[in-house]
C-alpha cells in the first residue's frame, strides 16, 4: 500500500519539473538582455541558488560527506547538463534547444537498459515514438527534425545526453537524499559556470551594483520556483525507470512553448500555442461565442506580455488596443 503513493508522488514530481524547467528560459534570457554577457548571465542563474541554499549544506554537511564519490558524481553530471542546456538558449532558437533535448527519452531508456538491466518494452518504446511525433506535430516541422547546425544545437543535445546519464546514476544509488543532491546540483554547476566565465568570457565579472536589480526579484524567483523544481527533478527519478521519468518531464515542452510564444515572439510557439489552445478550447468551449471569447482572451494575455516586455505605445494607445 505505501509503493504506490511514492510512485504516484514520484510521477507527479516529475511533471512539476518538467513545467518549472518549461519557464526557467524567462529570468535567463531577462539577465542577458539587462546587459549582462551570456556567460555571465547563465554564472549569476546558477550560482544564486548555490548561495541560497548554503545554510542548509552547511546544516546537513554530515549527511553530504556520507554521499561520497557517487553523489558527487551524480550532481557534477546533472550541473554539466544544466550548464550545457542553459547556454543552449542563449545560442540558438528556444524551441530548438528543447527539442533537441528532448531526445532525453531515448538516450534514457537505452542506459537503463545496459546499466540497470531494464527491459526496453514495446509500450515504451511506442510511447518515446509518440512523443517525439509529437512534438514535431506540435511546433509545425511534420517529420523535419531540425538538424544541429550551430553551437546552441549541439549543446542542446549533449544536455540531454548527460542529463540521461544523471538521471540513471539517480535511480542507481537512489539512497542520496535529494536535499543534498539539489544542493550539490547548483554547487556544480556555480562553480563549473563561474570558472567557464572567467576563462572565457570576453567581459569583466559585473559588478554587485550592476546586478543588484536583478537580484532583487531572481533571489525570490529561484527560492520559490526554480529549487523546488529541480529538488523535484532529482527526487522522482529515484523510483521511476529513467526512460519514463524522462518521458513525464515533457511536460516542459507544452510550458515552454506556451510561455515562448507569449514572451519571445518566437513563429515555431506562436503556432504551438494556437495548437494547444485549439484543443483547450474544444475541451472546455460548448459553443462557438465561447471559443470566440478564449481567443479573444488570449489575444489580450499575449498583447499585454509583448506590452509589459516591449513598451512601444502610449499609455492611451495601451488602452485601446487592450479593451
Amino acid at each position: 500500500m505505501a509503493i504506490f503513493p511514492t510512485l504516484a508522488l514520484a510521477k507527479l514530481a516529475c511533471l512539476y519539473a518538467g513545467a518549472i524547467w518549461g519557464i526557467f528560459w524567462i529570468p535567463l534570457r531577462a539577465i542577458n538582455e539587462a546587459g549582462i554577457d551570456g556567460l555571465w548571465s547563465a554564472a549569476i542563474w546558477f550560482t544564486v541558488p548555490a548561495v541560497t541554499l548554503l545554510p542548509i549544506a552547511v546544516y546537513r554537511w554530515r549527511s553530504i560527506k556520507s554521499g561520497g564519490l557517487q553523489l558527487q558524481i551524480t550532481t557534477f553530471l546533472a550541473a554539466i547538463a544544466l550548464i550545457f542546456y542553459t547556454l543552449a538558449f542563449l545560442y540558438t532558437d528556444v524551441i530548438r534547444a528543447m527539442l533537441l533535448y528532448y531526445l532525453t527519452p531515448i538516450w534514457s531508456t537505452l542506459l537503463a537498459a545496459v546499466i540497470l538491466g531494464e527491459n526496453i518494452s514495446i509500450q515504451r518504446i511506442i510511447a518515446i515514438c509518440f512523443a517525439v511525433l509529437g512534438m514535431l506535430i506540435i511546433f509545425g516541422l511534420g517529420l523535419n527534425f531540425p538538424i544541429p547546425r550551430n553551437l546552441g544545437d549541439w549543446l542542446g543535445i549533449c544536455s540531454g545526453i548527460i542529463w540521461a546519464i544523471a538521471i540513471v546514476r539517480i535511480r542507481k544509488y537512489q539512497n542520496n537524499s535529494a536535499i543534498d543532491m539539489t544542493f550539490g546540483f547548483f554547487f556544480w554547476s556555480a562553480l563549473v559556470g563561474v570558472t567557464v566565465c572567467y576563462a572565457l568570457a570576453s567581459d569583466e565579472a559585473p559588478s554587485l551594483a550592476h546586478m543588484q536589480p536583478t537580484l532583487m526579484w531572481l533571489v525570490p524567483f529561484m527560492a520559490l520556483v526554480v529549487i523546488p523544481g529541480a529538488f523535484a527533478s532529482l527526487w522522482g527519478p529515484k523510483f521511476l525507470s529513467p526512460g519514463l521519468a524522462s518521458l513525464l518531464m515533457m511536460t516542459e515542452i507544452v510550458f515552454g512553448s506556451i510561455t515562448a510564444a507569449l514572451f519571445a515572439n518566437s513563429p515555431s510557439c506562436e503556432r504551438a500555442l494556437d495548437e494547444f489552445e485549439f484543443t483547450l478550447m474544444n475541451f472546455v468551449a460548448s459553443d462557438k461565442k465561447e471559443r470566440e471569447r478564449h481567443k479573444l482572451a488570449r489575444q489580450k494575455i499575449k498583447l499585454i506580455a509583448e506590452i509589459a516586455l516591449r513598451p512601444r505605445f502610449s499609455s492611451e494607445n495601451q488602452f485601446n488596443l487592450i479593451n
